[in-house]
């Protein structure tokens, strides 16, 4: 709850004013806590150091702020986010005319980390997929949500946003609403669907409540919808060894299907990316494993 004192604050910001625009553009709501809660501790920063308005904001403070966050140990992906959302705020604030140029401008923006993502190996997809989890509600949900995540190369969120009419059986897809509220259709196969029946029609009901969503696909065992922390519970508690990451399941979904000779642009529908850029980085992840595989058994690799 905020103070009296964040209050005044959050008006002088146009705060609210300002979410209700991102909300307009049809942002999802983990955009909406992400570009909020950055600018919150943007705005509790310069609190510290008298400024409470925008129009007192120059280049230099926000170059301090940085600095700052640079100095505690701040990841660049962290860095790189919070400039973003700070950029796209200065530029509502000038584009409504509340300021005549935005401070954040001229920064550069820092290049984040370049990495390959991760894929899940052989024996952790084996762990998820093929193991006998037993037969109560909870087996069928966790098998339900892997074949998923790995079936479908879902994001989390799309997962946890799956609803019960969401599901074709007969079509064998899955209507998904992605980035921007972009609705694709996505293909599941045949033990994926089969997964999904059997928690829909055996167990679901099971673990219904009162404040149960009556369209969610997933619940989770406070019968309330699917969330992301639950995703990962699930992935922690069925992973044999080692630690799988909900996405690492889409990055391994999109590097088997180009490895199987997809095309890129099917794959780039599939994922739901705006950009082929986005989708390209997959190729790359493909090369890699190719010349590791080459190394470890070409007797001259």
């Amino acid at each position: 709850m905020a103070t009296p004192d964040s209050s005044r604050l959050e008006a002088a910001w146009l705060f609210e004013e300002y979410v209700q625009s991102l909300r307009a553009a049809r942002r999802s709501e983990a955009t909406l806590r992400a570009y909020a809660g950055d600018l919150r501790h943007f705005v509790a920063f310069l609190a510290e150091r008298g400024v409470e308005q925008p129009s007192e904001v120059t280049t230099r403070v926000v170059r301090d702020y940085f600095t700052e966050l640079t100095v505690r140990g701040d990841a660049r992906t962290s860095l790189a986010r919070r400039r973003a959302s700070l950029r796209g705020y200065f530029a509502w604030l000038v584009d409504r005319g509340h300021l005549a140029t935005s401070p954040v401008a001229r920064l550069l923006t820092p290049r984040a980390q370049s990495g390959l993502p991760k894929i899940v190996v052989r024996e952790q997809l084996e762990s998820l997929l093929d193991d006998d989890w037993g037969d109560d509600e909870w087996a069928h949900l966790d098998r339900a949500v892997c074949e998923v995540l790995y079936g479908a190369g879902l994001r989390v969120s799309e997962l946890c946003g799956l609803n019960l009419g969401s599901v074709d059986f007969d079509a064998g897809v899955l209507r998904v609403l992605g980035k921007g509220r972009r609705e694709r259709v996505v293909p599941l196969h045949q033990k994926g669907l089969r997964a999904i029946q059997l928690w829909r029609d055996d167990a679901r009901e099971d673990v219904v409540v009162s404040e149960s969503p009556p369209d969610a696909l997933f619940l989770n065992r406070r019968g309330r919808r699917l969330g992301p922390r639950d995703v990962r519970r699930i992935l922690d508690r069925r992973v044999a060894s080692g630690h799988v990451h909900p996405h690492a399941l889409r990055h391994t979904y999109a590097t088997h299907l180009l490895e199987g000779g997809a095309d890129l642009r099917v794959v780039q529908e599939l994922l739901g990316h705006e950009s082929l850029t986005t989708t390209q980085i997959y190729t790359h992840v493909s090369k890699s494993r190719l010349q590791k595989v080459h190394r470890q058994t070409h007797p001259r690799g």
